[in-house]
């Protein structure tokens, strides 16, 4: 996963969270990750999934001539039982970096701006997020 250049994060170890109408979303370990140019996210909506718990958002340090972006990723810090896996684990937006990949081939964001999901070819849809889906 890359930002103006600049590696965020690379590993074979991530997981691989599945839900029900959504692609997956990778959680990176956080050693994996480069985790100083990354804060906490003020301000930014809180959610709460009914199975992982409450989200914690973070924002991308700003670099030389370019602003921070908020909530560019998330993470679980307590997860609910169940799934503890994704504790010490960090999940990016797609969308709002430069780009990722997963085995080489470049992700799709899932649509909607909420939801993380990274789209491949391997994956079909339709996902939550798209027109017609509010309501599932």
């Amino acid at each position: 996963m890359r930002h103006r250049g600049v590696t965020l994060a690379d590993s074979h170890r991530c997981l691989r969270v599945l839900e029900t109408s959504h692609p997956p979303t990778f959680y990176v370990p956080r050693s994996d990750a480069r985790v100083e140019l990354l804060s906490v996210s003020e301000g930014r909506r809180r959610s709460v999934c009914e199975w992982k718990g409450v989200a914690t958002y973070w924002t991308l340090q700003g670099t030389a001539g370019h602003p921070p972006v908020p909530g560019a990723a998330w993470s679980y810090e307590e997860p609910r039982p169940g799934y503890e896996a994704i504790a010490g684990h960090i999940a990016f937006y797609p969308e709002l970096v430069e780009g990722c990949t997963v085995d080489g081939e470049p992700v799709r964001a899932q649509a909607g701006g909420f939801y993380g999901g990274w789209i491949t070819d391997e994956v079909t849809g339709p996902f939550k997020g798209e027109p017609g889906t509010l309501g599932w």
